[in-house]
C-alpha cells in the first residue's frame, strides 16, 4: 500500500467510528422528545424485522411527545409490542391510528446513567479510532520493509496518521460533551 492510501483508509474508518458515536447518541434520552429516539427500535412485521423508519413516520409535535403515525395501520399492535419490550422505558398511548409517547424529564439517577451512556459510547469510538492508528502504522511498517517507503517516508506517514487520529479523538470528545450538556439540561 502506498503511504496515500494508508492514510485514506485510516482516514475512512475513523470517520466511520465518529459517525456511528454520532448515531449511538441520538438513541439517548435527554428529556426532549427526538425522534432519534426510536431510530434503532426494529418491529416485527410480516414476519421479519424492521427499522421503524420503515414502517411508520416518528415527528415530534411538542418538546415533551413523539407521535408514530404506522403507514399500514394493521402493524400498530407491532410497533406498540416493540416500543414495549424495547429498553427506552416509553409506555406508548395508541388510539388506533397513531401512537403517542409521553417523554417523562429525566430524573437525576437516569441523568447519571445517560451521561455514563455518553462516556461509554465515546470511549468505545476513541478505541476504535485509536485501534485504526494501530493497523495504519503496520501498514506503514510493512511498507517500509518491503521497501515501498524510506524511513524519513514511514516516519512522516505515522505523524500524520497521529494527527489523524488527534482530529477524530477530539471529534468524539466534542460529541460527547454537546450529548452531556444536553442530558444535563444545563
Amino acid at each position: 500500500m502506498s503511504s496515500d492510501e494508508i492514510l485514506m483508509d485510516a482516514e475512512e474508518r475513523m470517520e466511520k467510528a465518529v459517525s456511528k458515536l454520532k448515531s449511538d447518541l441520538t438513541g439517548i434520552r435527554t428529556g426532549r422528545a427526538n425522534p432519534g429516539l426510536v431510530d434503532s427500535l426494529r418491529v416485527e412485521v410480516y414476519g421479519s424485522q424492521s427499522p421503524i423508519k420503515q414502517i411508520a413516520s416518528v415527528s415530534a409535535p411538542e418538546p415533551q411527545q413523539l407521535v408514530i403515525r404506522p403507514f399500514d395501520p394493521s402493524t400498530i399492535k407491532d410497533i406498540e409490542r416493540a416500543i414495549i419490550n424495547s429498553d427506552l422505558g416509553l409506555a406508548p398511548n395508541s388510539d388506533g391510528k397513531v401512537i403517542r409517547l409521553n417523554i417523562p424529564p429525566l430524573s437525576g439517577d437516569v441523568r447519571k446513567k445517560m451521561i455514563a451512556r455518553t462516556k461509554d459510547l465515546s470511549e468505545e469510538a476513541k478505541i476504535a479510532i485509536r485501534n485504526v492508528r494501530r493497523d495504519g502504522n503496520k501498514h506503514a511498517d510493512t511498507a517500509e520493509k518491503d521497501g515501498e517507503l524510506s524511513e524519513d517516508d514511514c516516519k512522516a506517514l505515522k505523524d500524520e496518521i497521529q494527527e489523524l487520529t488527534k482530529k477524530y479523538e477530539n471529534s468524539a470528545n466534542d460529541l460527547a460533551k454537546t450529548k452531556e450538556t444536553e442530558v444535563s439540561g444545563s
